[in-house]
């Protein structure tokens, strides 16, 4: 198996709805990874606090964020996503429950951006191809492995990581829905990006907006 063929299987039948999103169980996630790759590993990145003590989450002033990466057919990808309520607002000053929760919300991101499951941030219904894949354990070929850069102690160095992650989903959507709701998921991130780092909100605005372009022409 690749992630080609991890964004053709159907996981419906194992999330659940919470006001109104679609949340895809952690658990058999995790398990379905590692059969599909028994090598697949994946790490909760950390920060140093105001007090000088380092702890799996980034503090941003009036929201939390965490970061992990997850490595699948030898390929790293790094994700985040804002510590958040039942409301999915964020919170400022999360407990330990709130963080554990989004950290593993956030490997099951980090997931979907290898292939399974990433229908479901697309605000699809079905993945790819509608015909149900069985996981099988993979061999020992895969793809190639690709270097990504995590720079703990810089703010510049994680706006850039976000800003990639962004567009690296762009090269899975498949339509302006998909699109639409990808952003609004991440609109927190990207109006502090748009503040802090406006050179690279810009860049991934306009690669967003030029392929909801694309996306929007009519069908030859």
């Amino acid at each position: 198996m690749n992630h080609s063929e991890l964004l053709t299987v159907n996981v419906n039948d194992h999330t659940e709805k919470k006001n109104g999103l679609t949340y895809l169980s952690w658990a058999w996630a995790w398990a379905a990874v590692l059969k599909a790759d028994p090598t697949a590993t994946y790490k909760v990145e950390m920060y140093p606090n105001a007090h000088g003590n380092v702890v799996p989450y980034m503090n941003l002033g009036n929201s939390c964020m965490v970061w992990v990466t997850v490595t699948v057919f030898s390929k790293p990808i790094t994700c985040q996503l804002p510590v958040l309520d039942y409301r999915n607002k964020c919170i400022a000053e999360p407990n330990a429950f709130d963080i554990n929760t989004s950290i593993m919300r956030c490997l099951v991101k980090g997931i979907a951006l290898h292939g399974l499951g990433l229908y479901i941030y697309a605000g699809e219904d079905l993945p790819m191809e509608t015909e149900p894949v069985t996981i099988k354990p993979s061999d020992s070929s895969g793809v190639p492995a690709a270097s990504v850069q995590v720079d703990t102690g810089q703010a510049d160095a994680n706006a850039q990581l976000f800003a990639d992650s962004m567009i690296e989903y762009t090269s899975h959507v498949t339509s302006v829905k998909g699109l639409n709701s990808y952003w609004n998921a991440n609109k927190d991130q990207l109006d502090a990006l748009k503040i802090s780092h406006p050179t690279l909100y810009a860049v991934v605005l306009t690669k967003f907006s030029e392929l909801k372009k694309e996306l929007s022409k009519p069908q030859e």
